[in-house]
């Protein structure tokens, strides 16, 4: 039988350092959990923060930003797994196995191979998340085939009927801090955005995937919108400069703080996300507890998040993505959608609990 206190980690290292999708989602599923009463130990290599209700741990890694001029091969395919090699090297000296009945991550190959390392005690339950895609879980070729699990978190209802038949799997979505994101007041002036224009809001990694300069060349139509964008990666420099050209006087990038983007969707009239193939979106449904509408690239997984939003369209079609936001524009922001309470992290951290009861009670 399980404990009924469980002891839980989670290994990712961008945790206290970055706010990324996957890490926002892993912490807030790790202090609900905590919260919850079981014991969580968190490993990343940020700082510790004062009021978790988890014990954090620091552990150090380069930061992947040192990479982007690296040589990329297997496995070292990009400056993310740079980033976790180093990182993981270092968990090593931090982590012993029999600590804890479970280890949660979404970093593969190098993470999750130094959670596997061998115990003399009992090796905890491993567990993958998907939050950066379930390609390690299915490749099965190079080094995938290194890949093992005790049991698989999917995030989207297509990752879950792609594994459920080779790996234990549950279908939990991401969600968001319900109440932190919601109808309110936004704050243009402490952002520096226009108040005398509608805002168009893009919060995205400024890597090729997101595909924010698309996003940029659409707004090119829409004389009288601003673009704003809260990101950083390899690419703003061609961001900056496109936007130099196409959006003069009507763009705005900023850097935030987790903290300030609910202030910032308050801010904004509506929300622009272009990626083709995201594994999950956190920022929908941040977007949604606010009551921006979105505009998105159509696709049956995006729909299982978002439901039947107008705004949803073949974003590679330049005429409808600019219907679609021209439609958007005109519809401003409204209400939380009442199946939002779904995305609430309480909830979803029950399901995380309860499925990693069913596999330890294996």
């Amino acid at each position: 039988m399980p404990p009924d206190r469980m002891r839980i980690a989670f290994a990712l290292p961008g945790f206290h350092l970055v706010e990324r999708g996957a890490e926002i989602a892993l912490l807030a599923v790790a202090e609900n959990l905590a919260l919850l009463g079981h014991d969580v130990t968190v490993f990343g290599s940020g700082r510790e923060r004062a009021g978790t209700a988890y014990r954090f741990r620091h552990v150090a890694s380069i930061p992947r930003e040192r990479f982007e001029r690296f040589p990329t091969f297997p496995p070292l395919r990009s400056e993310v797994m740079w980033e976790d090699m180093t990182f993981a090297a270092a968990l090593l000296a931090h982590y012993r196995p029999a600590d804890f009945d479970a280890v949660l991550t979404c970093s593969f190959p190098f993470t999750q191979l130094a959670l596997r390392r061998p115990s003399l005690g009992r090796r905890p339950l491993q567990v993958f998340v998907t939050q950066n895609g379930d390609w390690p879980a299915r490749a099965g070729n190079a080094e995938y085939r290194l890949f093992r699990c005790d049991g698989l978190v999917c995030i989207n209802p297509d990752y879950f009927d792609t594994n459920r038949e080779r790996w234990p799997c549950a279908l939990i979505p991401n969600g968001a801090d319900l109440s932190r994101f919601g109808k309110g007041e936004g704050d243009r002036a402490r952002f520096g955005l226009p108040v005398d224009r509608p805002v168009v809001l893009m919060v995205s990694a400024l890597i090729e995937s997101k595909r924010v300069l698309a996003g940029i060349q659409a707004m090119a139509g829409l004389p009288e919108a601003h673009l704003v964008v809260a990101g950083d990666g390899p690419l703003r420099g061609e961001v900056e400069a496109l936007a130099a050209d196409l959006l003069p006087g009507r763009f705005t990038r900023l850097t935030l703080s987790g903290a300030d983007m609910p202030a910032l969707y308050r801010s904004a009239d509506v929300f622009l996300h272009l990626s083709l193939f995201e594994s999950f979106g956190n920022v929908f449904v941040e977007a949604m507890a606010s009551g921006l509408p979105i505009v998105g690239h159509d696709t049956p997984r995006l729909r299982w998040i978002v439901g039947d939003e107008p705004g949803l369209c073949d974003t590679e079609d330049a005429g409808a993505l600019s219907a679609a936001l021209t439609g958007a524009l005109a519809r401003g922001r409204g209400g939380a959608s009442p199946a939002i309470e779904r995305f609430s992290w309480p909830v979803i951290a029950r399901q995380y609990e309860a499925f990693l009861r069913a596999r330890l009670g294996r």
